[in-house]
């Protein structure tokens, strides 16, 4: 049996004594159930494939996991589609699985993290079935309704995330429903002080089965204008729009000022369980400020993460700078935390690296990552380099890349089956015929043949993670850029009597040591050929000066 895993990191902040929480400068490794293990083999991930891989987790070093929806779903979007909050879809398992999952984790040292949706359910919800049954039944305003304009047409102008207006007709009620996303996905009357309690039932549920905290989902469009107000037009920037969602301001659909209240009362409801963690996923064009809105003051969630990486086309010195420092080491501003990659977004060495420069810049993007202030989310598969996968028009299931194909962000193409065993017909997943292809590539890249292999980044990840348990300052020492000029960044983290330098040059040719930073020092780690004073192609290292 693997030993847990230890946490020789201080105990405390800054040396004042107080307690650091588990979770302030976590690593954290998110798992998406379809496509991790596959334990009965037809041809989806499930829980009991995942609880036979954490020893795999725990190896990583990191110290919680993430679990993406596994709750009984019609899954028109996969999971994001809740027909049961308090239940485990049976193409996962059952709660018995789960607690044999939690059981084992806990065991190896990893926490676990589970995804909540609040702003929508299923369609297929019993309470959805109830609302939709008639204007008078007891949940008839557990959803957003609104009766038609004059001339038939939808109560405001409002787009869902997915393409098409945001309401659809339900003779039943003879009303419109509201869905920011698909009409499968109906929006919940969060306003509704009964629907509050019934979703503080869902989180009870689960903190009392042993989770230690929560991912929640969407929360900036977990209620909207009561007034229906239209949304304004958005100002063209240039950029293509694929979507009619993309030419409004998202004022009145969703990002409504009740919604810390909300927060507040879950975060009150959380902390009664003890050290659990809260995060946040906060996207759209106010993303910054509303995410230091639902994590300010201490009474709200523990930390929040936004696109600013994961939709992002490029790396750049200045989009990391930008980031970094929209968080400062403030009284009252939330912990941050970063992700590069997840199940929403295109994977970032294909985004980020040309095919012949991706072995170097994977190795670049991992010690950023363990180098970034905050909280760092890693992706499955993104420990061992693996690229975006061309997913065929005829394979591809996720249902915003079949409406706005071709102009999609193929969120498929990053939900492949996890390669485990490299010549293996079904790459140790284990089903030859999974719910989506494997990658062509992705056999060199599994784990097997990478645990073997020394110089893999398979074993870089893991001593990067290592760092981060090993060196205060890493984990959550201040942060200050020190330089961010064409493709070279740097920054100092300080914790206490450490400092550490961190330099990265994210081009592919060599680029001269910046002048304001010392040329010498002892390394902390270093790839692709860095040293202090100097950067080749993709060089990065971390140092502390002389």
């Amino acid at each position: 049996m693997t030993k847990p895993i230890c946490d020789t990191r201080p105990d405390t902040d800054n040396g004042t004594g107080v307690p650091r929480p588990w979770w302030k400068g976590a690593s954290i490794y998110q798992i998406y159930p379809r496509s991790f293990a596959d334990a009965n083999g037809d041809g989806i991930g499930d829980l009991a494939g995942i609880t036979a891989k954490l020893d795999h987790i725990a190896e990583l070093g990191v110290d919680a996991i993430w679990l993406s929806p596994f709750f009984p779903s019609p899954m028109r979007d996969f999971g994001y589609d809740v027909a049961d909050y308090c239940g485990v879809d049976p193409i996962f398992g059952t709660l018995k699985d789960f607690d044999a999952l939690v059981a084992r984790a806990h065991a190896l040292g990893l926490k676990v993290l589970i995804d909540q949706v609040f702003s929508h359910s299923s369609d297929q919800h019993p309470w959805f079935v109830d609302s939709r049954s008639s204007a008078t039944a007891a949940k008839a305003d557990w959803y957003v309704w609104a009766d038609a304009k004059p001339d038939g047409s939808p109560p405001s102008n409002w787009q869902s995330v997915f393409g098409g207006p945001a309401w659809t007709w339900d003779a039943r009620r003879g009303q419109y429903y509201m869905h920011n996303f698909l009409k499968e996905q109906p929006q919940l009357n969060v306003h509704n002080p009964a629907v509050q309690a019934a979703l503080l039932g869902v989180l009870r549920f689960w903190l009392d089965r042993g989770v230690d905290g929560f991912r929640m989902d969407a929360v900036n469009f977990a209620m909207h204008d009561p007034q229906l107000r239209d949304n304004p037009p958005a100002p063209d920037t240039g950029k293509p729009r694929t979507r009619p969602f993309d030419f409004q301001l998202k004022v009145y659909n969703q990002s409504h000022a009740d919604i810390p209240g909300f927060v507040e009362r879950m975060r009150a409801l959380i902390d009664t369980y003890g050290d659990k963690f809260t995060v946040a996923e906060v996207g759209g064009d106010d993303a910054e400020r509303e995410m230091k809105l639902f994590t300010a003051g201490g009474t709200r969630f523990d930390s929040a993460y936004g696109f600013d990486f994961l939709y992002a086309e490029k790396l750049t010195p200045q989009i990391v700078a930008q980031a970094l420092t929209g968080w400062p080491d403030t009284p009252g501003t939330g912990w941050p935390s970063w992700a590069f990659e997840n199940h929403d977004a295109p994977r970032a060495l294909s985004r980020w690296a040309a095919p012949e420069h991706r072995e170097a810049f994977a190795r670049l993007k991992i010690l950023l990552l363990v180098a970034l202030r905050g909280n760092i989310f890693l992706y499955q598969g993104e420990e061992l380099g693996l690229p975006q996968v061309e997913i065929p028009f005829e394979r591809l299931q996720d249902p915003e890349a079949i409406a706005n194909w071709p102009l999609t962000l193929s969120r498929d193409g990053a939900r492949t089956p996890m390669p485990w065993r490299r010549n293996a017909n079904d790459m140790g997943f284990g089903s030859g015929d999974p719910w989506l292809p494997f990658g062509d590539d992705h056999g060199p890249l599994a784990v097997d043949a990478q645990s073997a292999d020394p110089a893999s980044l398979l074993n870089l990840t893991r001593a990067a993670l290592a760092l981060r348990k090993t060196h205060p300052a890493l984990a959550v020492g201040s942060i200050a850029i020190l330089h961010c000029e064409a493709d070279v960044l740097a920054f100092e983290r300080i914790e206490g009597d450490e400092r550490i330098v961190a330099a990265f040059n994210l081009s592919a040719e060599p680029a001269a040591w910046p002048a304001a930073l010392p040329a010498k020092g002892a390394v902390v780690m270093a790839v692709n050929d860095a040293a202090p004073g100097s950067l080749p192609g993709h060089g990065a290292l971390l140092f502390t000066p002389d």
